[in-house]
């Protein structure tokens, strides 16, 4: 039985690896897209059947308890925002603005090419760099990642 299930499985993934193989290999299944399509479509798969009870999950679909507790939900005073509004405003009116600027160019350089960006961005921070400069030079040189949607 065991070895049955093993020969099968094993079938399946030469399969797979065929049609990934037919599509120029796994770099190019990726650019089109397959990678992200076939886990998409394996999830919607899944979900449907936990939806319509073919597959059962204890507590979830089935032998649900009525009365479970809650989370309390976690409100945040809108002052808390204001007091970091604030002192980020503070740190940029005291903190060397050209060594952040140099800071900020020499992390970008760096992305740019192969240097090891850990110790630049921890010498950034010592410098008061934060992270939304870094988050946002980064992204300047390396874009967002978005994940596409396949329907």
């Amino acid at each position: 039985f065991v070895e049955d299930l093993t020969n099968r499985l094993e079938a399946e993934a030469r399969e797979y690896i065929a049609t990934i193989d037919s599509m120029g290999g796994a770099l190019a299944a990726i650019e089109k897209g397959f990678q992200q399509k076939e886990i998409q479509e394996a999830a919607y798969r899944y979900q449907m059947q936990v939806e319509n009870k073919e597959r059962i999950i204890v507590g979830v679909n089935e032998f649900v308890v009525a009365e479970e507790e809650q989370p309390e939900i976690l409100r945040v005073d809108p002052a808390i925002g204001q007091r970091q509004i604030e002192k980020l405003r503070r740190l940029r009116a005291t903190r060397d603005n050209a060594a952040v600027e140099r800071m900020l160019d020499r992390i970008e350089q760096a992305a740019r090419g192969t240097e090891n960006l850990v110790p630049i961005m921890i010498e950034a921070v010592e410098n008061r760099v934060t992270l939304g400069e870094i988050s946002h030079r980064l992204r300047k040189v390396w874009g967002e990642q978005r994940e596409p949607v396949f329907i």
